[in-house]
């Protein structure tokens, strides 16, 4: 498995701690608040940070590979990633 870029690996992580907020009810969502909790917002800290390549975190490592790497790659390219 490539590398993700880490300014999508942290959108990644960002928008799925986003959706899951108010879902208590799941196993991700849980997942999301225990690495923010325990991390206390610490990128380095953070499961998808956990790793160099960035692929700590098994919620952003396949939403990365299903959605694809190259929507990701071209909009880093055009300067289109949010921060």
């Amino acid at each position: 498995m490539k590398a993700i870029p880490k300014d999508v690996a942290f959108q990644l992580c960002a928008e799925i701690c986003q959706e899951y907020r108010h879902k208590w009810y799941t196993a991700a969502r849980w997942q999301c608040w225990g690495c923010m909790r325990f991390s206390k917002g610490d990128p380095a800290r953070m499961c998808v940070g956990s790793r160099p390549d960035y692929r700590g975190c098994n919620l952003v490592n396949a939403r990365y590979d299903r959605e694809g790497q190259l929507t990701y790659r071209r909009q880093a390219a055009e300067g289109g990633l949010r921060s």
